[in-house]
């Protein structure tokens, strides 16, 4: 495949890319799709082998052979760890005769944060990058291409190109400035303000909380939180998604860019939160606890996760998929877009009348939700 002077080429891992080139795509300073975090995905076994996440990298290369853009993208045998959820697409296509998988995904695996997809030293090569995915689809007989969570500035290239949009809500805590927890109170109407620092008096009652990151994440705290990981996983998902070797990975590679919350009672680990740190927002990711005790899910996951926050200077913070009890403790509902491209005409056709009335549907929840914040009104 090519584009003019520019080569589109398609690798077999991401380790086969130089961290630096990659890097340089990435200034933003998103976690999830930086060099370190996708190939501790590959060198743990959270990815490729039997996970049904075949790393499939997409690059485009300069005149020189420099990296000038690429897209982190996987094969797929089925629709899990992705977070938007097409399954009755599969189940629809499957019943007309079709084979669904294998697909392409454009993603941040088992990553539901917002984040660039199409990484690129020049803006017009974003068609390309995305020609070469379709042309990969084609080529091979993948059924689709999906890019998930793509951050904002980006979806109109893929409207551009022709792939078709969905809409879903995530809950964000935007800082609007706030130099303290209490600031942010300040902005609640006055019940709100008062539930929430009663459930933070509740969740502390006996607890010790560290927030960890870079040097002071030491293994036995990751082995804490490998056993908070299992058993949330093992209830949500079926199955956790990450290795144990993938957490140590991250600790090695990118310390820095995590923030490990830490309930202990009586010098005990009980429940912890893992988030990572990108250059606009924070991140969380991962939560799990030992033992059952009111509230510390919403202070490790929520409250620390604002604090941290604003000590940082961040703009926002994503808690992740799903969650309308977000909303009451100040968590506002946003717009999330993922894109699609299906190769077969009628296929297209249906999920494209299937996604024009799904639309209509998630604006009005969006709109109902956005009513019912706590912040006090003007």
């Amino acid at each position: 495949m090519s584009e003019g002077e520019f080569t589109a080429r398609v690798h077999g891992a991401i380790g086969e890319i130089p961290a630096g080139e990659w890097d340089a795509l990435t200034p933003g300073g998103n976690p999830f799709v930086c060099h370190a975090f996708l190939k501790a995905l590959e060198d743990s076994g959270s990815v490729g082998g039997h996970s049904g996440w075949t790393p499939v990298p997409i690059t485009i290369a300069a005149p020189d052979g420099s990296l000038a853009a690429a897209v982190p993208s996987y094969l797929k045998q089925h629709s899990h760890g992705e977070y938007v959820f097409d399954h009755s697409w599969a189940d629809a296509w499957h019943r007309a005769g079709g084979e669904y998988y294998p697909k392409l995904q454009i993603a941040a695996p088992f990553t539901p944060a917002t984040g660039p997809r199409l990484l690129t030293r020049h803006t017009e090569l974003a068609l390309p990058l995305l020609r070469a995915a379709e042309t990969l689809c084609r080529d091979h007989g993948f059924s689709s291409a999906h890019a998930t969570f793509i951050e904002p500035g980006q979806v109109p290239a893929f409207e551009r190109a022709g792939w078709m949009l969905r809409e879903d809500i995530q809950f964000h805590w935007e800082n609007r400035g706030y130099d303290s927890f209490d600031a942010f109170l300040a902005a609640l109407s006055s019940r709100k303000r008062k539930d929430i620092r009663k459930e933070r008096a509740k969740a502390q009652e006996g607890v010790e909380i560290r927030a960890l990151t870079g040097a002071d994440i030491r293994e036995e705290h990751w082995d804490a939180f490998w056993s908070f990981y299992q058993d949330t996983g093992a209830r949500k998902w079926g199955r956790p998604y990450l290795t144990r070797e993938a957490f140590s990975l991250f600790g090695e590679t990118m310390a820095e860019r995590i923030l490990l919350v830490l309930a202990f009672m009586d010098g005990e680990p009980i429940a912890g939160a893992l988030n990572f740190i990108g250059g606009e927002a924070l991140y969380g990711r991962y939560w799990g606890a030992r033992i059952d005790k009111p509230f510390l899910h919403f202070e490790l996951c929520y409250y620390q996760a604002i604090d941290a926050a604003i000590a940082l200077g961040l703009s926002r913070v994503e808690a992740g998929a799903q969650g309308g009890h977000k909303l009451a403790r100040g968590y506002e509902p946003v717009r999330t877009v993922s894109a699609h491209y299906i190769v077969h005409d009628g296929f297209r056709e249906a999920i494209a009348d299937f996604l024009e009335r799904e639309r209509a549907g998630i604006a009005q929840d969006r709109n109902w939700l956005g009513g019912r914040t706590p912040f006090r009104r003007a």
